[in-house]
């Protein structure tokens, strides 16, 4: 089936750079036609509002995260898209003038195993004099696997596996981990025609020093995908264990000049001194060995290796037990009454509708994240002739007004003897929320006060929380799976993925 670029969306998580601005007039000017939308995650904890609007751009839709790091950024975007493909871009890149056509050849006709397509990056280096350590770093991105400067996922395929890891803080890793998770469902990744380009970007003089932070984020690597992680993500493995072995020297030389062992500390610091020199050689050789340069190198070679080293047993400490990553669900459904809003049984009254304390900001939270969120009420007073279906129709009405919107609302008017398929403990609302909203069960989770929810999320294949309330059954509680103490806990619990 052919794909239209219609049926895309393009993410691009910033921080409001100036290189923003570069990327939209690109993007406004480029030919052909447009994707569905273009979702601008804004990643800064404050600031004035973006004011992306300039004529020839498609659709513009500005969403904050508030500050969470690249990986929660881009999660947020393909959760509040709604197209079948998500091309995520970062805001220091420049298309090409026919990426829009190039990314939709790309997309056109793949087949169903294929979960994402690659574009192709371009690092334009000086002309006239050799690259420094930084540009030749950054010229690596030509040739890296499944980054995320330029690759569309198919949304399905993120949702599967809960999207970004989280736990990665930092523009670092988090695409290889997608990338490796998405081709463990069998799925696979291809390489696009569409272009590009990937300025260097200014920095000052010790980004060397803050990029080794990504050495705790390679411990993460390794727990979570094995010790063959590289190979298959060709990430070549740098020069860890040269900065081990001259970390390793350097304390030996404090530790044998400390026990007064001034021969052995003088052969080990001799062993320091060595392997710091060729590291900072080895940077300096390549480039343009100015005074700038030649300072910086020498100055940052010392201390890269004690540092990379920290960071890697700082991860080793802080990942020592790490399970899979499930990311957030799809979908949130609360029962109502007793859950959202206090049990007035049989209800008709839409002034009688009260919310429970938190639950305006327990559903906001969920919304902020891109989790969809619905109701799935039994309402047996229209069978058994105590309410009218008008009447339930006006309460969730009330609710929605006190809430906010649901992205889907289902109501089971029957009464328990109909044998239904609907009435909870029965999975008929869940399934048929679900499919409303093409979310796989298995992403969805169910809150509810009383077993007949946690039933019916099971039957379903959702995941379920119980809070339970003063009239509820202690059997049940003890029985439920997951429980909670309140509204605002059990909210708590889905972002925090114990789900």
């Amino acid at each position: 089936m052919q794909v239209g670029i219609e049926r895309c969306s393009v993410v691009v998580p910033t921080v409001g750079r100036p290189s923003l601005d570069v990327l939209l007039d690109a993007l406004a000017a480029a030919p052909g036609p447009r994707p569905a939308e273009l979702v601008l995650v804004d990643d800064r904890p404050t600031g004035a509002p973006l004011q992306p609007d300039r004529p020839g751009l498609p659709p513009v839709r500005v969403v904050r995260t508030g500050g969470g790091g690249p990986a929660r950024a881009r999660n947020l975007g393909w959760r509040t898209a709604r197209t079948e493909w998500i091309a995520f871009l970062d805001d220091d890149v420049v298309p090409d003038p026919d990426w829009y056509q190039r990314l939709a050849e790309d997309l056109a006709a793949l087949p169903a195993d294929v979960a994402g397509s690659q574009g192709r990056v371009r690092v334009p280096l000086p002309e006239g004099r050799r690259p420094t350590d930084w540009e030749r770093g950054t010229a690596g991105l030509a040739t890296s696997s499944w980054i995320t400067a330029d690759l569309a996922y198919r949304r399905a395929a993120l949702a599967t596996v809960g999207g970004f890891d989280e736990r990665f803080p930092r523009a670092f890793r988090e695409d290889s981990d997608l990338a490796l998770r998405v081709m463990d469902t069998g799925a696979r990744l291809t390489r696009g025609t569409r272009w590009i380009t990937h300025p260097v970007r200014p920095v000052d003089r010790w980004v060397s020093l803050r990029v080794q932070a990504g050495n705790a984020d390679d411990v993460l690597m390794r727990r979570l995908h094995g010790a063959d992680w590289r190979e298959r993500a060709d990430a070549p493995l740098g020069r860890r264990p040269q900065h081990l072995a001259v970390t390793a020297a350097g304390v030996a030389a404090l530790g044998l000049a400390a026990a007064r062992r001034p021969r052995a500390a003088a052969v080990a610091a001799l062993a320091w001194a060595a392997g710091t020199a060729e590291f900072a050689w080895a940077r300096i050789a390549p480039g343009p060995r100015d005074r700038a340069e030649v300072t910086t190198m020498l100055a940052t070679s010392t201390a890269i290796p004690p540092l990379a080293t920290w960071h890697f047993v700082r991860g080793i400490v802080r990942h020592r037990r790490v399970r899979p990553w499930r990311g957030l669900p799809d979908l949130v459904l609360f029962d109502r009454d007793g859950t959202l809003v206090r049990d007035y049984p049989y209800n008709g009254d839409p002034a009688l509708v009260t919310p429970v304390p938190g639950a305006r900001e327990a559903v906001d939270a969920l919304r902020a994240r891109g989790v969809r969120v619905g109701v799935v009420s039994n309402q047996s007073g229209v069978a058994r002739g105590l309410i009218t279906r008008a009447q339930v129709d006006a309460c969730m009405a009330r609710l929605e007004e006190l809430l906010g919107p649901f992205d889907t609302i289902q109501v089971c008017p029957h009464g328990p003897d109909d044998g239904c398929a609907c009435r909870k403990p029965a999975p008929g609302m869940v399934k048929a929320a679900c499919a409303e909203l093409d979310v796989a069960p298995a992403r969805c989770v169910v809150i509810g006060d009383i077993a007949a929810d946690v039933d019916a999320a099971a039957a379903a294949g959702a995941s379920s929380i119980m809070v339970p309330t003063p009239v509820t059954r202690k059997s049940e509680v003890a029985a439920a799976p997951r429980r909670a103490a309140t509204l605002t806990d059990a909210v708590g619990a889905v972002l925090a993925g114990e789900w």
